[in-house]
């Protein structure tokens, strides 16, 4: 028979509800109600201290979390993450993923599944799914499958890699932390991989041919219009372009890409090729053809003055005002300083048009300029020649410093997954290193780190410290041992993972680990079971968030991509959480042998 709860775990239950409550509804953002649960649990335990402590261990439970190992982790892994990203080591897989589209849908869409929930088990699953959604979407775009059929199990795959190791999402971080610090032995990063992987094949028919059919098509019949850059291409006459007629190296170009002014002769040295295309494609053609899209010397010197001015380069879309002073000077005559224009798109006049479709034409009212420059020179250009800057722009990969980003997040997961390591003090190692070699600059760590999830962690850890010493963790495991006393092995396994699922997809999975872990802990020794099996039961519940937008930050981000609808996750995502909750239970009771 289970008793009544003390006041103090009442209170931890009571504030474990009110913010699964705060996170499902919405109304307030979740770094808000993190830094309130902290402040409740700093201030209850001041004035209320727990039996046998003083006021100040109090303030200690509650701030801890800012300085746990698992927090420096987290925060580590996300410094590497933008090391990645913003060095373009990602980019030639996304290359190669595009080319394969190309060639078969179906056949792109399985090996992008495959390659996104490989690339999730080391990364964190927001920068994949950022590397992947811009690719989708275009080829949606260009006749390829809807978006709205793709995002969402390319997404699921990502959750499910991120699953597979401990390294691949916070919230397996999390998890293991709590249940080191409960008494648990460490478990390494690859420590269950295997499980994970043996559920990803049975789950990937599921993505690949039955997900794809029960989404919408919700392609738009008419979306904004690709604009089509003039640019000139510097070819450098050497490699595969040596000696070709401009016939042959029309051939080599992308569909999308026209030559709009054949040249005489054969490529040399100097030769310059005027094309016209959308930016990703011109920019497909300059690597294919080994050419830059302004002159070579001119980007080195922009690059030597960004790092001078520890600033990056951004491609920027600047339009041409009525009063610019650019109007009917061409690229050559203009005087431009500070800046390289690589392309120009024409704002065409379709029955009084006499200029060239070339990027040597002068300019007009309403073109639009393809800037390379950084933000500060991008912006005097704009106020001294009359010109505006059309919103977003894109940061230039630091393409050179792109292996030694990989040899480092190689090098950090390497030491840890062998046990030389702990994780913390290799990804710390990992992220130093990001800094000191300038893959992450240091004035920039800033956009690598999320303060969202740095509270809702520390906010985290403090909750399932409050749900343990209280003893609140030891009654809600009795009052569930009593319901599953009965149930053999698998169904507690599966019963411990429907439950922490629910909890995740409607609130936070986050506070589900941090509050499930700790349960757990307690029914193990109320069931006479390993503590180890119930643990990645909480850890796999975490991220099952396939059933609703709010289960996880990844889902926010495909929704107005993909133009879905709650219905679409329920009806897609209910499947696949009821399919992997029995794949990993009776995985789970075959590994251990319960």
């Amino acid at each position: 028979m289970v008793g009544i709860p003390s006041a103090h775990a009442g209170a931890a239950i009571l504030l474990a509800i009110v913010m699964f409550y705060g996170f499902a509804s919405g109304r307030a953002k979740v770094e808000i109600i993190s830094l309130m649960v902290i402040g409740v649990i700093a201030l209850g335990l001041y004035f209320f201290p727990l039996p046998g402590t003083a006021p100040g261990d109090g303030l200690a439970l509650a701030f801890g979390g800012f300085g746990h190992h698992a927090l420096i982790t987290i925060c580590a892994l996300m410094i590497m993450g933008r090391g990645l990203v913003v060095t373009g080591a990602l980019d030639p897989a996304a290359r190669a993923l595009t080319m394969l589209w190309r060639i078969n849908t179906q056949l792109g869409l399985i090996v992008t599944l495959v390659i996104a929930l490989f690339m999730s088990m080391m990364i964190n699953d927001t920068p994949v799914l950022v590397l992947m959604l811009p690719i989708l979407v275009q080829l949606a775009g260009k006749g390829g499958l809807p978006a709205s059929k793709t995002l969402m199990p390319v997404n699921a795959a990502i959750l499910i890699g991120g699953m597979a190791t401990t390294i691949g999402t916070s919230t397996n971080l999390l998890v293991v932390s709590i249940a080191t610090d409960l008494g648990m032995q460490p478990i390494g990063i690859f420590h269950y991989t295997s499980l994970v992987l043996i559920a990803a094949v049975v789950a990937l028919p599921y993505l690949w041919l039955v997900m794809p059919h029960l989404l919408p098509d919700n392609s738009r019949s008419s979306g904004p219009v690709q604009r089509r850059y003039c640019t000139t291409l510097r070819l450098n006459g050497d490699g595969a372009t040596f000696g070709k007629a401009s016939e042959q190296l029309a051939a080599m170009l992308p569909a999308e890409v026209k030559l709009e002014l054949p040249f005489a002769g054969l490529v040399g040295t100097g030769t310059r090729l005027n094309l016209s295309g959308p930016h990703e494609a011109l920019e497909e053609a300059a690597r294919k053809l080994g050419a830059s899209m302004a002159p070579a010397w001119l980007i080195a010197r922009l690059r030597q003055e960004a790092e001078a001015a520890k600033q990056d380069l951004v491609q920027i879309e600047m339009t041409i005002a009525p009063d610019s002073r650019l109007i009917g000077l061409t690229l050559q005559t203009a005087g431009l300083e500070d800046i390289a224009v690589l392309g120009v798109h024409q704002a065409r006049r379709p029955f009084h048009e006499t200029r060239p479709a070339h990027a040597e034409a002068p300019l007009r009212e309403g073109d639009v300029l393809l800037v390379l420059a950084t933000v500060s020179s991008a912006q005097g250009f704009a106020q001294r020649d009359g010109l505006l800057i059309l919103e977003g722009g894109r940061e230039m990969p630091r393409s050179g410093k792109a292996a030694l980003a990989l040899a480092i997040m190689a090098g950090s997961v390497g030491l840890a997954s062998i046990g030389l390591l702990p994780i913390a003090i290799s990804a710390l190692g990992g992220a130093v290193l990001m800094l000191a070699t300038g893959c992450v600059k240091f004035e920039r760590v800033g956009r690598a780190l999320s303060a969202q999830v740095i509270v809702l962690v520390a906010a985290s850890i403090a909750l399932g410290k409050l749900v343990l010493v209280t003893g609140a963790a030891e009654w809600l495991g009795q009052l569930l041992a009593l319901g599953l006393q009965y149930l053999p092995a698998a169904g507690v396994l599966a019963a411990i993972m429907l439950f922490v699922t629910v909890l995740t997809n409607f609130a936070s999975n986050a506070t589900a680990a941090a509050v499930g872990t700790p349960i757990a802990f307690s029914m193990a020794k109320t069931l006479g079971l390993p503590a180890e099996p119930l643990v990645l039961a909480v850890l796999f519940g975490c991220n099952l968030c396939y059933a609703t937008p709010v289960a996880y930050q990844t889902n926010m981000m495909i929704m107005s991509e993909g133009d879905y609808a709650f219905r679409d996750y329920v009806r897609t995502g209910l499947p696949l959480v009821g399919l992997m909750i029995v794949t990993l239970s009776t995985l789970l009771v075959l590994r251990y042998g319960l």
